[in-house]
């Protein structure tokens, strides 16, 4: 059988990647991105098993100057009185990939230099699809359509091909809001690959080195979900947020324009035990949104990309590639959400009890335990990938039902 035509539904890191990885493997793919342009954004996180994976892709951020390496990870409280600094030097070296904060914008440019001349259309968003006994049309919003053999919905939280899949829900509004931004900042305590986690009472806020003279801070509150649509909440009101925060915490939001700041309701989504059917499957936030709290939104969809560009080039149907890609990655991604949304839920808590419990444990559990349970998301074996033994999940049930 030729190797499989590949029709990707957004054009994001999940979906360029996919696109990088079946190119290597000699299959033809196109994508189709509602936006009109690249996603610009701010920062982010890869961890260890994602930077992996691109540099098996021939993706070497830090030799091509883009991101940071992450080379001090500390635990603080909101006044910025150092809980526990781990050891994340000798952990990548360990895992023997880097952590890497990296400016959103930067990593779309150097995956779209690698995804070369791979068909593009932006703006151009697939709104529906038919399956056929040859494989799948797509259906584009302007009405143009596209035959192949796979289609693959890279297309976010809000997926449109996920609709199509299992009928229509909203995601799931977890109860608080991230403020989001990239700014040239200078602080001693900034040092050259900083990532320090600040914790208070239903708050926490993030400072990370990007490279360039460049951090990527978020800020995240509880807050009641209406709140949080009903109306644009300003630097002010940030700023009154994290009064008494450490100094450093209010230069950085002081020093970014409002303009620049992004806010986000955070939210998931139920966990989907099958991301398709026939020749149509989801990858990365269109099939399991998580909570930042891991770091693995993004290097998740990194790890699918390349998993399922291996078991499209080795499977020879690609209906059967498609199941055994969902399961492999199925318990891991399973794994990812629901450890997210636990970090998440003490991470935001307001208790004081349960709040002390959660500061003792930082500050005094053994090292070795610590880092295991941070780091253990990172790990991704790249070797022998399809012959791991999956576990199949439940039917899926048809769209409507």
């Amino acid at each position: 059988m030729s190797t499989p035509r590949v029709l990707i539904a957004g054009a994001g890191i999940g979906g360029v990647t996919a696109a990088i990885a079946l190119r290597a493997r000699g299959i033809h793919v196109k994508l189709y991105e509602a936006a009109s342009e690249p996603a610009d954004g701010t920062g982010l996180g890869l961890g260890s098993n994602a930077t992996k994976v691109l540099r098996a892709l021939g993706i070497d951020l830090l030799r091509e100057g883009y991101g940071c390496a992450v080379e001090h990870l500390e635990f603080l409280t909101k006044r910025g009185k150092l809980m526990r600094a781990l050891p994340i030097q000798a952990i990548t070296a360990e895992l023997g990939n880097p952590v890497i904060c990296i400016h959103r914008g930067d990593l779309m440019r150097m995956l779209m230099n690698a995804a070369a001349d791979t068909p593009i259309r932006f703006g151009t968003p697939i709104a529906d699809f038919e399956t056929t006994d040859l494989g799948v049309i797509a259906i584009c919003a302007d009405g143009r359509t596209e035959s192949a053999d796979v289609l693959i919905g890279a297309d976010g939280i809000q997926s449109t091909i996920r609709t199509k899949i299992t009928g229509l829900a909203p995601p799931t509004d977890c109860g608080y809001v991230f403020w989001l931004a990239t700014v040239p900042f200078t602080h001693p305590r900034i040092r050259p690959g900083y990532a320090g986690h600040y914790w208070g009472k239903g708050q926490r806020f993030g400072l990370m080195d990007i490279g360039g003279g460049q951090v990527y801070w978020f800020g995240s509150r509880n807050i009641p979900v209406p709140q949080t649509r009903s109306r644009r909440i300003g630097k002010t009101e940030i700023l009154a947020a994290f009064e008494g925060w450490a100094p450093e915490i209010t230069e950085a939001i002081e020093q970014t324009p409002q303009e620049t700041i992004v806010t986000v309701p955070a939210q998931d989504r139920p966990f989907l035990e099958q991301w398709g059917r026939g020749p149509v499957s989801l990858l990365g936030d269109a099939a399991h949104p998580m909570q930042t709290s891991l770091a693995q939104g993004a290097s998740s969809a990194v790890e699918d990309a390349y998993v399922l560009a291996e078991a499209l080039a080795r499977i020879p149907d690609p209906v059967a590639a498609l199941r055994r890609y969902e399961d492999l990655r199925r318990e891991r991604a399973r794994m990812l959400v629901r450890n997210s949304r636990r970090y998440s839920r003490l991470e935001q808590v307001q208790n004081p009890v349960i709040r002390s419990a959660r500061d003792l444990t930082v500050r005094y559990v053994p090292t070795g335990i610590l880092t295991r349970h941070t780091f253990a998301p990172m790990r991704f074996d790249l070797a022998g990938v399809l012959d791991e033994t999956p576990r199949v999940g439940r039917p899926c049930p048809a769209a409507g039902s």
